[in-house]
């Protein structure tokens, strides 16, 4: 389940629909600008669990060097949150696990090719790309079965997520 939310109160919300079905900050993939993290989620904001896990992308980003093999091994070892700063994206959650696995081919590919990677279609992958880079925040998530899934899509939905499906 995947959504496009634009700003952090609706990002909240569902965040929040996640955490009371009894997911925990691993399970939930988190993707946005450098420049919308520091926006929604910078040291002007209040702390909350949503806060948290993109702030932890970001001090780990401060970490990491420019290299793609820097940024590589980085994932690799963080094994849930990164920052990227080539491309200044915040990646949070399963979803970053799997662009280490994917190595430098999944980094030449870009935010596309990471969503793509993740069984994201090609053509809805763009759209997410293109709403990260005008300030959305993509949040995502397995759902653990066909109740979870419908009541995540509600929740999405009510929390006014744009592009919110499911693969």
């Amino acid at each position: 389940m995947t959504s496009t939310f634009r700003d952090r109160d609706s990002a909240e919300k569902a965040y929040q629909s996640l955490s009371s079905r009894g997911y925990a900050k691993d399970d939930v993939n988190l993707l946005m600008s450098d420049e919308t993290r520091k926006n929604h989620f910078g040291d002007h904001t209040a702390d909350t669990d949503l806060g948290d896990k993109a702030m932890e992308g970001a001090g780990v980003g401060s970490a990491i060097g420019g290299t793609a093999g820097a940024i590589i091994g980085a994932i690799a070892a963080i094994g849930t949150s990164v920052a990227l700063p080539g491309l200044g994206l915040i990646i949070a959650g399963p979803i970053a696990a799997a662009l280490a696995g994917a190595g430098a081919g999944g980094l030449t590919g870009g935010l596309v090719g990471a969503l793509v990677g993740s069984g994201i279609p090609e053509e809805h992958a763009a759209e997410y790309e293109s709403d990260i880079k005008n300030g959305g925040i993509v949040m995502g998530v397995k759902p653990r079965n066909a109740e979870d899934a419908r009541y995540f899509e509600d929740e999405f939905r009510r929390s006014n997520g744009d592009r919110v499906r499911q693969y």
